[in-house]
């Protein structure tokens, strides 16, 4: 257990010393050349190519060429963009989110919380090392900060701007795309190592279709067969090994537009991004609620490495069936984790 603390206490310290130096770097950053950004954005336009503009003639820094984003006054694709953004992506994201959200609290008031069938055992079974519980939390926490600057950047001048005026919306701006520039590159690496690491656990397997015809239990009688991972875990981790992965790269091109991407990648980029981004974040409310509030005994498995015999019983029976000779005592495990440091000892999780 001192080790476990031991651990998550310098992720912290080594969370709170990355954000003091990219809060540093952007002041030396900021001081350094203000309005360098400003001059390379935008070039200063002569009285010349004023009167060009004004008459009507056309030329490759005026008229939108789409293929070569040669463009510089007019850009009728970036109007496309804003539409697309305002009309359709803004709006309908705002309506996938609340109705995720609905619908979960909809299913809870009227079937409540998934209870186990059968009484605890006291017997534990070891699922989540050390390691993978640190991944998990720190992409927990980093996945929901992303979610909350990123639909700050869509939303929040709509709510925060109204109540608090220009200059407080202006400094959390600020904030909110220095967090989400900067943390949004740590979470893709680390979800990389995450899909690497349950790759194999997370493979289509034939009973995992009967599982999703029994509607993971709640049709019919009898608990549905599972191994280490269900067939709805094995979609949320296909989800994130797609829309994932999309949303990182996306998110990338626009993190760093430095590699020659023209507007009208940027542009792209933005619209995936935001797309890919929203649906997660509507599918992650449902991720989190079944396995916190929806489902009892799921939580314990991401917080202390150890199940219930009877969870993994009814929840990942085929699991069990090859684990069950390592269930340990309550007694045993304490007994071990104080011996060894950790106490993850055991093999049953998925290299």
């Amino acid at each position: 257990m001192n080790v476990l603390h031991s651990s998550l206490w310098r992720w912290l310290w080594l969370s709170l010393a990355l954000l003091m130096g990219l809060g540093m770097a952007q002041l030396a950053i900021a001081q350094a050349d203000p309005e360098r950004e400003m001059t390379t954005a935008a070039p200063a336009i002569s009285a010349d190519q004023w009167r060009q503009v004004n008459s009507g003639e056309t030329g490759p820094n005026f008229r939108d060429t789409r293929a070569d984003s040669t463009y510089n006054l007019i850009n009728s694709s970036g109007e496309t963009w804003r539409q697309l953004r305002n009309r359709w992506v803004s709006p309908y994201g705002l309506i996938v989110i609340l109705g995720m959200a609905g619908m979960i609290t909809l299913f809870y008031l009227v079937f409540g919380r998934k209870r186990l069938d059968e009484p605890r055992t006291g017997k534990k079974l070891f699922r989540w090392s050390v390691f993978m519980r640190s991944l998990h939390w720190t992409m927990a926490t980093l996945f929901i900060v992303l979610a909350l600057t990123g639909l700050n950047l869509l939303y929040g001048k709509f709510v925060f701007r109204p109540l608090f005026g220009d200059a407080f919306w202006s400094a959390m701006m600020s904030g909110t795309k220095v967090l989400h520039n900067y943390l949004g590159p740590i979470f893709g690496i680390l979800l990389l190592v995450l899909l690497i690491k349950v790759f194999k656990a997370n493979l289509p397997k034939k009973h995992d279709w009967e599982w999703f015809k029994k509607g993971g239990g709640m049709i019919g009688k009898g608990h549905v067969d599972a191994g280490f991972a269900n067939g709805g875990e094995k979609v949320w981790y296909w989800i994130l090994a797609t829309v994932g992965l999309a949303v990182i790269a996306s998110g990338f091109v626009l993190d760093f537009p430095n590699f020659g991407q023209a507007r009208d990648t940027m542009q792209w980029a933005n619209i995936i991004h935001a797309v890919g981004a929203l649906g997660l974040t509507a599918v992650a409310l449902g991720h989190i609620y079944i396995g916190t509030l929806g489902t009892e005994g799921s939580l314990e498995g991401m917080t202390t490495g150890y199940v219930d015999e009877t969870w993994a019983k009814e929840h990942h029976n085929l699991w069990y069936e090859e684990v069950k000779d390592q269930a340990l005592t309550e007694e045993e495990v304490a007994a071990q984790k104080g011996a060894k440091g950790t106490g993850d000892t055991a093999s049953s999780q998925p290299s």
